[in-house]
């Protein structure tokens, strides 16, 4: 018979942790598959009697990535296109978060809603429109199409999450400032941003994660192999009809999976605060 001691404190061990870990497994799993493909040969990879594990490690379709595609290419667009419309993005969401939270303006609260809502409009349906727009602007086929359309949806998100952690900052440093002869907007730049940087990492980690990971405008309204970004170049590519490269293409995701999982590991803690500190007023 287990002693009660010993099934309390069994207990206290299984239940809290047990189905943290079954979450954590269902949700590394993808990556873990994604990362053991990428080093299997061709062989091995349609070899199912042990598709858990990799026998032969190579690194030859990481090779492959950078000898007989363009990867780097599209490794170099996607990064300059995300962090361009990063920036971007909270220069415009800064200020507009900051409008909401603390300007004192009639319908300021409808106004937050509003913007909101344009992130959640389906991009299927503003495609189209979007098109036309960037043909009359002489844009289409080029990367600058991209810059200029991935903040429609950045810019939403962003500007509602920084209101939101706006409006969890106190006034009276920045009041005392402006007190003390602060214009308004020296008492933001010195007072009110240096508080607010988790917000406003928060929403860049989120604003650079869209347009890393965007595929839909990239595969509309840019032409060209050297134009590709790395969504569209692992698509189309490494996919043939109903050929699959899977070696190649698990690689290429497993590269390209790099630069957002640096983002969140180096800046995880700064991030939960500024994603939680805007769920509460106070």
């Amino acid at each position: 018979m287990i002693s009660p001691q010993i099934r309390r404190r069994v207990n206290r061990i299984l239940f809290p942790y047990l189905p943290l870990v079954i979450v954590l497994i269902l949700l590394l799993f993808p990556f873990y598959w994604m990362m053991i493909t990428s080093l299997k040969t061709l062989g091995e990879t349609y070899n199912l009697s042990t598709p858990l594990i990799v026998k032969q490690p190579t690194l030859e379709n990481y090779i492959w990535l950078f000898v007989k595609s363009s990867f780097a290419r599209w490794f170099l667009n996607s990064f300059v296109v995300s962090m361009l419309t990063t920036l971007f993005s909270l220069l415009i969401s800064i200020m507009a978060g900051y409008a909401i939270a603390h300007l004192r303006f009639s319908g300021a609260a409808v106004i937050g809603v509003l913007i909101f809502i344009t992130y959640l409009i389906p991009r299927t349906l503003l495609f189209i429109p979007i098109t036309v727009v960037i043909q009359q602007l002489g844009a289409y086929g080029k990367l600058a199409s991209l810059v200029l359309v991935y903040p429609t949806f950045v810019i939403p998100f962003c500007t509602w999450l920084l209101s939101g952690y706006f409006k969890t900052l106190p006034l009276e440093p920045e009041e005392c400032a402006m007190v003390d002869g602060c214009s308004r907007i020296g008492a933001i730049r010195r007072i009110t941003l240096p508080l607010a940087v988790p917000g406003i990492l928060t929403a860049g980690i989120f604003g650079f994660t869209l347009a890393w990971n965007e595929l839909l405008y990239a595969i509309i309204l840019v032409n060209g192999e050297m134009n590709r970004t790395l969504p569209v170049g692992l698509v189309n590519s490494l996919i043939n009809r109903d050929t699959y490269l899977w070696g190649p293409l698990m690689a290429g995701a497993t590269l390209g999976s790099i630069p957002v999982a640096l983002f969140y590991f180096f800046f995880m803690d700064l991030y939960v605060g500024g994603l939680t500190a805007g769920a509460v007023k106070g």
